[in-house]
This record gives structure tokens, sequence and C-alpha cells, in this order.
């Protein structure tokens, strides 16, 4: 009995010494005992690995047993060291050797040829499809890091507040923003379907720019013909191994090396253009296997047009997994860049681990939801973070994190709540004018906005001067619930004229995008119910021009609604509207600038051209309507984002199918109207084409199938423009298009087409590049029964917020406008 329990305990001893894990650690010096920051460091025959941080230093948890650990840098001679791991951690530190590249016997066969870079470089493109699909799927472990830092500030614009803000030293140095994330990534195969569990994230600091916080952010394939980087350019690059590389790009062969029994061949990338979307750099490529081992490549602000910073680099290295399948082992941008004298820099990496190839995913695993968030994630305490994180913390990283903690504790206690609180509602009127007012409770639960100056207080001929006062109250009820309330009221001075309505919304499952709403009250409404000016334009365009575009129309109403994602990709959503709808006319006709050559129009959008402004000829009768409306949003594909508070819907690489009905219910509720009305949309934005920027089309046909009882505002209204300023972030608009000329009650068919080439050309003009500018062009088409074969045409420049087009319209057979239209952010 004794002995069976001696043996019981020594076994179990046993197991737990083998469960047991002990710390690997070290630091990775070059010959000059400078440390060699991120470089590769991984179990041979293995998935499993790490990379170093930027002071070189390495960390990674192993059972007891004898390990062969490979180290790797680009520029560095790889090295094997036999390492074994006992009971206790152990400490492996490691001097790399420059790594000289000679050409080898092969080699010196090519390099009798012209061009003997060529030559491999066209045994990798061949295999390229190969390399591309040779998994039909995987999983593996990624930790994703991220660090954005202030390098040096101007000693002028860092004052006391900037340094105390940004937490700087005295040199103007210091860490603005870090993150770090553990996940398991999955992969699809042919299909690109992927899916990412976020484990645990971390964020702290200040995100000034851009950020890539996920594993998905960091895919990247030169396999692929092109390489996009979001957030920092618009367009594509070309990468250096696509299947038309070398109508771009020239390379040299710099030589070989024998790295762990293969031969290893170093190839300098060189662009044949001075400026376009090419990198410049290194590929190591693997002889024989014909594939990439390492690549090293660069773009940069001044020949690359590159947005934000002036520098990136691309970093990658690959792992043989089996005999036949290699897969990225980490993947790192380096940045750098300066503003307003601020010079910033930083990086983001991933490293893939335990890498699991062509697993059997469960049937139906893949259901569009690409990243998935749970509560706990963000929760992750320090104890966890020193356990798993594989990438040791500089000491510099650990002193952030300490200190914003810290801070982040001391923000939790009431007097801080209440000082922030304080200082967070304190209005800003200048941006109150353009943007409105913001205030809310300690919490954030509840919150108040005012709706912007701008959209306050007006001028137009129907009530002259006039006030049109609304705020939004939000209430936070739990993560899953949530209620806003929008009351309005509007006065005109001149019609004398008062207004009162509210709005009330009710989410109520942010999973499948359901809300409630319920509006009533009375309200002074554009004719066009898709909208033309705003309040903001129209009262320019009728103080300094003379130019009224906007007819207006008295309606009382109540009606309630309701949307839901029926299924993914498919959100549904019906209201039914009563309202009592009576016609205005003009009331305030003075001129507060007498325009040469200008006069009001009547506001009855129909009258003829010379009517008089003061026109009060019938549009239609006072009465009531009674409408149902549906639709049918179809996204195919569609991709989603869950986190614990909801999901969170991606654009999709498709187009989008919207189906909409309306009916006009007669008699009910003395209800005047009798008719029936649907209609069919596609359309997709940012569709990339190759290098040359990007497309986005709306196509749109309906039809009033039932027509014996409707008015002027229940015809179908498009999206027109009129005066120099426009709105461009629809791609729905027109440029020249009257606001309510074409409006029908028959059938129709509108398409538009725009292209932005993102400096694709201008880009090769080197007295404009340093500008930026986007240039667009783009088309309008309309046809209607009483009005056919309406275009535009309009060719434009883009930087940031700011846009010019010059445009030219037809109608029918003949022109009718053209001219220039401008868009500043304002709408």
């Amino acid at each position: 009995m004794k002995r069976s329990l001696l043996f019981i305990c020594f076994a179990l001893f046993a197991i737990s010494a083998s469960a047991q894990q002990y710390l690997l650690s070290g630091i990775i010096t070059g010959q000059k005992n400078m440390p060699v920051g991120f470089a590769s460091v991984y179990i041979r025959n293995s998935t499993y690995g790490t990379t170093a941080n930027e002071n070189g230093k390495y960390q990674f948890k192993l059972s007891p047993g004898k390990y062969t650990v490979i180290y790797r840098y680009a520029g560095y001679k790889e090295q094997a060291e036999n390492i074994t791991i006992t009971d206790h951690d152990e400490v492996h530190d490691i001097q790399m050797a420059d790594e000289v590249f000679r050409f080898s016997q092969v080699s010196e066969e090519w390099k009798r040829n012209r061009d003997p870079g060529d030559t491999i470089i066209r045994r990798v493109v061949a295999l390229r499809q190969q390399h591309l699909h040779e998994v039909n799927g995987y999983s593996c472990a990624v930790y994703t890091k991220g660090v954005q830092k202030l390098l040096s500030s101007p000693k002028a614009l860092a004052g006391r507040a900037v340094t105390k803000a940004l937490d700087l030293d005295s040199m103007g140095r210091g860490i603005l923003y870090q993150s770090e994330a553990l996940s398991n990534f999955n992969y699809g195969g042919s299909d690109n379907k992927i899916k990412e569990v976020t484990i645990a994230s971390r964020i702290t600091g200040i995100n000034t720019a851009f950020s890539y916080n996920k594993a998905s952010d960091l895919q990247v394939n030169f396999y692929k013909n092109v390489f996009t980087i979001n957030g920092l350019s618009t367009r594509s690059f070309v990468s250096p191994l696509a299947s038309d590389a070398f109508n771009f790009y020239k390379y040299k062969l710099i030589g070989s090396s024998v790295q762990n029994g293969r031969t290893i061949d170093k190839i300098e990338v060189i662009p044949k253009h001075s400026y376009g979307q090419y990198f410049t750099g290194f590929l190591y490529i693997v002889e024989g296997d014909w594939r990439i081992y390492g690549v090293d490549l660069l773009l940069t602000k001044q020949t690359n047009s590159l947005n934000l910073v002036d520098t990136l680099e691309v970093r990658q290295q690959y792992l043989p997994i089996t005999d036949s399948v290699w897969m990225p082992g980490s993947v790192h941008f380096n940045f750098k860049g300066t503003v307003l004298g601020f010079k910033f820099g930083g990086f983001y990496s991933s490293i893939y681990n335990n890498y699991k190839i062509n697993p059997d995913f469960p049937k139906g695993y893949f259901t569009g939801e690409v990243l998935k968030v749970d509560t706990a994630t963000s929760l992750r305490t320090k104890n966890y973070w020193d356990l798993n994180r594989p990438v040791p913390l500089t000491r510099q990283e650990a002193r952030d994190y300490f200190k914003k903690d810290s801070i982040a504790t001391n923000h939790l206690t009431s007097a801080y709540l209440d000082t922030l609180q304080h200082t967070k509602n304190n209005i800003n009127y200048l941006s109150y004018l353009i943007f409105g007012y913001s205030a809310s409770n300690r919490s954030n639960r509840d919150s108040l906005y005012v709706f912007p100056f701008l959209q306050t207080f007006y001028y137009n001929t129907v009530e002259g001067f006039g006030i049109n006062a609304k705020v939004r109250y939000s209430k936070t009820i739990d993560d899953l619930h949530s209620l806003s309330i929008t009351p309005a009221l509007r006065y005109g001075f001149s019609n004398k004229l008062f207004s009162a309505n509210i709005l009330t919304e009710y989410k109520n499952d942010p999973f499948h995008n359901a809300k409630f709403w319920v509006n009533f009250g009375s309200d002074v409404l554009d004719l066009n119910n898709v909208g033309t000016r705003s309040l903001y334009f129209n009262t320019l365009s009728t103080i300094l021009y003379e130019n009224n575009y906007v007819k207006y129309y008295r309606s009382q109403f109540g009606g309630f609604g309701y949307q839901r994602e029926l299924a993914n990709g498919v959100l549904w959503s019906g209201s039914l509207s009563y309202s009592s709808r009576t016609q205005l006319y003009n009331n305030a006709l003075g001129r507060l600038i007498d325009v040469k050559d200008k006069a009001f129009t009547s506001n009855n959008p129909l009258a003829p051209d010379g009517t008089p402004p003061g026109d009060r000829s019938f549009l239609f009768p006072q009465h009531q309507a009674l409408a149902l409306n549906t639709s049918v949003i179809l996204t195919f594909d569609q991709q989603y984002i869950t986190r614990s508070n909801g999901k969170f819907n991606l654009p999709s690489k498709y187009p989008t199918l919207t189906v909409n009905y309306r009916k006009g219910i007669d008699k009910a509720f003395g209800s005047d109207v009798d008719y029936d009305f649907a209609s069919l949309d596609v359309s997709q934005s940012n569709i990339r084409v190759g290098f040359s920027g990007f497309s986005s089309f709306k196509l749109t046909t309906g039809d009033f199938f039932n027509n014996k009882k409707l008015y002027f505002m229940d015809f179908y209204h498009y999206l027109g423009n009129q005066g120099t300023t426009f709105d461009p972030t629809y791609i729905g608009s027109f440029h020249f298009l009257p606001f309510y000329t074409y409006s029908t009650s028959g059938e129709f068919f509108e398409a538009h087409y725009q292209h932005n080439f993102a400096g694709s050309l201008l880009g090769k003009v080197a007295l404009l590049r340093k500008l930026k500018l986007e240039e667009i062009i783009g088309a309008n088409y309309l046809t209607t029964k009483g009005n056919p074969n309406y275009r535009e045409f309009y060719v434009g420049f883009q930087r940031l917020i700011f846009r010019v087009d010059y445009g030219i319209s037809y109608a029918g057979n003949k022109k009718y406008l053209q001219g220039f239209r401008i868009f500043y952010g304002i709408r």
C-alpha cells in the first residue's frame, strides 16, 4: 500500500514537473555590441517563437528539454544554438555575425547574364500562384503590438501644457500610444474567409493618426499583385513579386548565403521609375524552392506619396512549417514622420505561433464574423500580461504603462470625475457654431447634444428669419439598450408659424441592428423629401444672391417604425406614417442685399419661369396622407465585428442591393392618397482598380405602378444641386440637376459613376506632386418619362475635405449648365 502511494505521488510530481515551464531570455546584439531589435527567435522544427523588442531583449517559455533555437534577422547570419531547459529559468545572450552574401557557383553562371537577379525573381513569380494557394487554410496564435513615440518637439510649440498633456520628458520625448493584443487567427483558404478571436487587448495613450490593433490589420502577402496600407495611402502599391512586376522593377543579385543548409539569395529591388507606387529594398529568396525567406522593403513620402508618415519600412520573416509549406513568422512596420516640427516614430508588429495547417474547421465556422471581442479582453491584469506577453517590454514602455495605469486609477476618483465633467462640459463657442455642443454626466450614460448654431438660425422667403432649436438627449440603459429623444421647436417670424415635433428612438438589440422609433408633431418641410440645401446654405444663397432654391410646405404628422437585421446581411425596415399637409407661400420678399438682374422665385416649384415671387398658384390642396414604407437592404458577404455591446458591420467588397416599396393608403382615417411605388437600387463604393485608385457607382430604377392619387411630395425625388457648393460625400448626387424639375410620378432610371485616381496622374508631375491632389472624374445620368436623357460629366481635384469640380450637363440634346462646384467640409 505504501509503495502504491509512493508511486502515485512520484507520478504526480513527474507530471507536475513536466508541465512546468521556464523562461528562456536574453539579449541579441551584433558584432559591435549594438542591440538587434525585432530579431526573430524560434524553435527549429516547430512553429513556436517570438521576436526581440527594440532593445534586442527576447523571452519565451519552454518546458524542460533540449532545443535548437534559431536566431534570425535580415543582414545577419542565421544562428542556431543548442539550449537545454532544466528546472529553472535560462538566460542566453547571443551575438550575431554580419551576413556576408557571396556569389555561389550557380550564381556565377547567372552573373554572366545581363540581369542575374531577374532570373531568380522570374522563377519566384512563376510559382507565385502555387505559393499563394499551397494551403487551404490555417489557424495560429498572434501577438500584435504597436508603439507611437514623440522623438523630439520644437521648443516654441512644446510648452508646459503640451508637455504635461503628452507626458513628455525635458527633451520633448515620450510614448504617445501603446497597444498590444493576443488573438487566435483562422484563415479559410481560397475564399479568403477569416475569423479572429481576441483573447486579450490593452491600449493606453492617444492614437494620433493611425493604428493596427488586430492581426488582420497586419496581413502582409507579397505573393499578391498589390499591397495596400489602410490609413497611409489611398492607392495600392505594386508588389515586387506581382505577375507584371517586371514592368515596374529591376532586380540586382547582391549575393548568396547558406542558412541552415539552404541557399538564400539577396535581391535588391530597384524601381524603374523615380516616383510611383513602388518599393525599394531587398528580397531574400530560398534558392531551389524559389520562395520568400524574408522581406526588407521601404516606402517614403517623397517618392511614394505616403500620408501622415515620411517613411514606412516593411519587414517580414517566413518560417518552414513543413518541408513544402512556409508561413510568416513575423511582420514588422517601422515608421517615422514630422508634423509642425514634432518628430515622431514607432512600429507595429505581429508574431505568429502554433500554426495548424489545413485544420478541419466545423461546417459554418466562417459566418462573416471577422473579429470577435468580448468584455474580458480589456480586463486582463498586469500579472496576466507579464505571464503571457511573448515580447518583453522595454523600460520606457513599462514605465509608460505604470504611469498611465496610475493616472487611470486616479481618474476614477470622485474628485477627478467631478473636475473632468465640469471641464468637459464647458462650451466652446467656435466649435458650437459649426459642430454643436455636447455635455454628459460622469458615467457618460446620459448625454445632451445641442445642434450647431449654423442649423439653428436661418432665413428663407417663406418664413423670413427663423429659429430651429433642436437638441438630442441620449441615455445608455445598459450595453444592449439605449434611448434617444430629439425634440425640435421652429418658428418663422414672417409667417408667424410655430412648429414643434419630437423623435424617439429605442435600440434594443445591437446584435441585430434593431430599433423602434416614433415621431409626431408639426414642421416646415422641404417638398423634395431626399433633401436639397441645408438651412445654412439656403440662408446664405437667399440673403447674398437672392436664390431661394428650397421650396417648403407645412406638415402635421405622426408615425412609427421598426428595423431589424433578419439574417447577416439582410436588414429590413418598415414604417407607417400619417400626415396633414398644407401648401405654403412666400411671405418675406424684402431684399437684404439687392443683387442686380436677380429676383426671388415662387414657392411653387412647378410655376413657370417669370412667375412673380409673391405667386400663390395652386400646387396641392390641404390633404391627409397615410403611407406604408418598407425596404430590404441586402449586403452580400457581409463581414462584421462582434463586441460585447453589439455587432458592427464592415463595408462589403460586393455591391449592395436595396429594394423599396411605398404605398399610399386611400380612405383609411381620411387619407386622400392612393399609389404604389417600388424601386431597386444597386450600389458599391471604393472598388479598387489596380494601382489607379478606386471607383464607386449607384444604379436606381423604379416606377409608380399605381398613381391614382398622389401629391408633389409623394413623387420620387432626386438629390440634385443648385448653387456653387455641393456635397460629394454621397455617390447618388447630381452636380447641376435642379431640385424639383425632374421629380416624377412615373418610371425613371438614374446612374452615377465616379473614379478617384488617388494621385496616380498628377503624381507624375514634379511641380504638382507635393500637393497630393486626388484626381476625380465622374458622370451622372437620369431619364424619366417626361424628361429623358439628362447627363452630367465632371472632373475634379480633392485634398482632404476640400474638393473642386468642373462639369458640364446636358438636358436631352441641349447643353444645360456648366461650371465649378466646391466643397469644404460643411454640408
